[in-house]
């Protein structure tokens, strides 16, 4: 059976790998690594979540006993804050209450400086300015039950609203101390201006105050009448807002109750005698002598230690089973209260099962995360590797074709990059190589020309020569009315046409070395378009002149040049058979480099044979030779200068020579 199933895997596993091998290299790359990374993961991501998840359910009971414990820290804070808030509030009250106590006894001083200013410039008398603030001070009260009152510094009260005229000096607190003594030594030593206070505890019996009170006095000396203005009332009316510490105090229940524990979990507070001061729906109660499903006395557990922790069954209405609870408890000393947070246990192990759920889809989607980043990354990696691989086959197609001037491009210093620069390396060897076997050949080729050129020269101007002057004899002989006359002519005609073929020969293959000297360019362009024009191939052309003023003489061969120009001149002047217009220019190209240029608006040269023009022998013409623009050429590369073709059939040629400046430059 094993070696069936193995036979039969064979041919699978071979054309499996046939396939995966005719796949181009990216998705290779993506077949290859994909499985080695999304892998590792699954495996990673299954063993981390059996592991994360026995930890939760190990770890989860501590946190959230750690959340209790910080529960119980934050209602406790909030209600230390509270109570701090409030002690700080009724503080401010009492400074406030001070404040206003002195603020009321400078405006019953001012009332007396007023009544005495109208004594003093004789308006009133002194009786009538005192019964006047008596009258004023007495409809002023302090508070609930307070009010203003004057004496004098002996004690003699000469405005109060139940006891004026008594003398009170000997009056003392709850505490059996002399404060109308203190008042009025204290006013005769003040400064002027200077407003007193003096706290004694205080029980008035015409009100019913069955335990002594805290009474506050702010007092000042008005020196002229021998009065103590003075303005008291009981510290409680002044600063102290039963409803407002009442309604806040509700305030901070609510916030507390809000403050949900889990699910069913909750804050609350009793005193140490099990009354509850805080609690979502028992708020009152007195729970002292309850106990859990167990029958164990747990609430007089928590009153007796007031802090700690406390683990107990307990079933809810509506339970069908109890269920374990735990409590963390802290005691607040300045109430005398036990704050308790609790909740139950199994509330603890439900985020345990909902941390399972999530890991197993945090781990699908860090698959599915990793899986797209890696293919995603995979795909860049290929390309970064697979575009040089491509661009280098497209060079070598081209190379292929004969293309030896492409090239590489080296755009890294890795292994890709020296591998562009060493084909670089070969192609421009090979172009090299290719350029000399040709620049050989065409030497040869020279050579061959040459001693061909002498020996034709030799052997055949000669005849040549003979068969001219018998033709000129001829042709001087013959009556020019002799219908022969023109096969004399036709002779002469040919022998020198042939002997001008035989010299185009010799100028070829010698072409002798220039004879430099400084010419300017302008000067000889413009003598030699003046006798081409009037040439007899020239005389339906016209020839325009555009030449750029003030161009630097060149080290040129005159005679040369004008052989170069002429070329040009009459070859464009042939490509106009009927008539056109030829531009002769010159311009500088750069600091080291002239040009001149000849541009015509003739037939134009086809594409195919642009790049032929001024090889030896090459030509369209009828009756041309082929070696017109080759000797230009040779010319022109003597002179080591450059010359280019730009032609379109039907628009024109233009032909560009460009010279340089200064030859030992180059």
């Amino acid at each position: 059976m094993d070696s069936f199933f193995g036979r039969s895997a064979k041919p699978v596993l071979k054309w499996l790998y046939r396939r995966v091998n005719d796949l181009r290299l990216r998705w290779k790359m993506l077949l290859v690594v994909l499985p080695l990374v999304t892998v590792p993961v699954i495996l990673m991501g299954a063993l981390v979540g059996t592991i994360a998840n026995r930890q939760a359910y190990r770890g989860i009971t501590q946190t959230s006993k750690d959340d209790l414990g910080h529960m119980a820290d934050f209602a406790t804070d909030l209600i230390n804050a509270h109570y701090q808030q409030f002690q700080v509030y009724k503080e401010d009250k009492k400074r406030s209450a001070t404040r206003d106590l002195e603020a009321l006894v400078n405006l019953a001083y001012g009332v007396v400086q007023a009544e005495e200013r109208q004594r003093h410039q004789g308006r009133i008398d002194r009786a009538t300015a005192m019964a006047e603030v008596r009258k004023a001070l007495k409809g002023v009260s302090v508070g609930d039950t307070g009010y203003l009152y004057a004496m004098t510094s002996q004690g003699d009260l000469t405005v109060h609203v139940a006891q004026e005229g008594e003398n009170i000096y000997d009056a003392k607190d709850e505490n059996g101390r002399y404060f109308i003594r203190e008042m009025c030594q204290s006013a005769l030593r003040s400064r002027p201006g200077e407003v007193l206070h003096i706290v004694y505890p205080w029980r008035n019996a015409l009100l019913g105050d069955r335990a002594a009170r805290r009474k506050a006095v702010a007092y000042r000396y008005f020196k002229d009448w021998d009065w103590i203005v003075a303005a008291g009332g009981y510290l409680e009316e002044s600063y102290e807002d039963l409803a407002f510490e009442k309604k806040s105090f509700e305030e901070l229940k609510d916030r507390i109750k809000a403050k949900r524990v889990g699910r069913t979990g909750y804050i609350y507070a009793m005193t140490t005698q099990g009354v509850l001061t805080i609690h979502p729906d028992r708020e009152g109660q007195r729970i002292y002598d309850e106990r859990d499903e167990s029958g164990r006395a747990f609430i007089r557990e928590m009153c007796a230690t007031k802090s700690g922790w406390i683990r107990y069954p307990w079933r809810n209405v509506g339970d069908k089973s109890p269920r374990m609870k735990i409590v963390r408890y802290e005691y607040f000393p300045p109430w005398d209260w036990i704050v308790a947070v609790g909740s139950y246990e199994d509330e603890f192990y439900r985020e345990a099962n909902k941390m399972q759920g999530r890991i197993v889809l945090s781990m699908a989607a860090l698959t599915a995360a990793v899986w797209l980043a890696a293919s995603a990354l995979v795909l860049l990696v290929a390309k970064v590797l697979t575009d040089p691989i491509e661009h280098m086959i497209g060079v070598i197609r081209q190379v292929k074709r004969g293309r030896l001037d492409v090239r590489m491009e080296v755009r890294t210093t890795d292994e890709f990059g020296e591998l562009a620069a060493a084909f670089n390396r070969m192609t421009d060897i090979i172009r090299r190589n290719r350029e000399m076997e040709t620049s050989l050949a065409q030497n040869e080729k020279m050579a061959s020309l040459g001693v061909l050129s002498s020996g034709v020269a030799h052997e055949i101007n000669n005849p040549l020569g003979v068969i001219l002057g018998y033709a000129g004899y001829l042709e001087g002989k013959i009556d020019p009315s002799d219908p022969n006359l023109r096969y004399v002519q036709e002779i002469k005609r040919e022998s020198k046409r042939c002997k001008k073929i035989v010299q185009d020969l010799l100028s070829y293959a010698r072409t002798p070395k220039p004879l430099l000297e400084e010419t300017d360019l302008n000067v000889l362009l413009d003598q030699i378009v003046d006798f081409a024009a009037n040439h007899a191939d020239m005389r339906h052309v016209k020839v325009v002149k555009a030449f750029t003023p003030d161009l630097p003489p060149a080290q040129l061969d005159p005679d040369q040049i004008r052989q170069v120009a002429m070329n040009l001149i009459l070859n464009a002047g042939a490509a106009m058979e009927e008539g056109g217009t030829l531009t002769v220019s010159t311009y500088r190209d750069d600091e080291d480099h002239l040009c001149a240029a000849f541009q015509d608006d003739g037939a134009g040269i086809p594409a195919e044979h642009q790049e032929r023009v001024f090889e030896p022998f090459f030509t369209t013409k009828t009756r041309g030779t082929g070696l017109g623009l080759a000797i230009t050429k040779r010319i022109v590369e003597s002179h080591l200068g450059t010359i280019g073709v730009v032609s379109e059939v039907g628009r024109g040629t233009t032909v560009t020579v460009r010279l340089p400046l200064n030859r030992e430059e180059f």
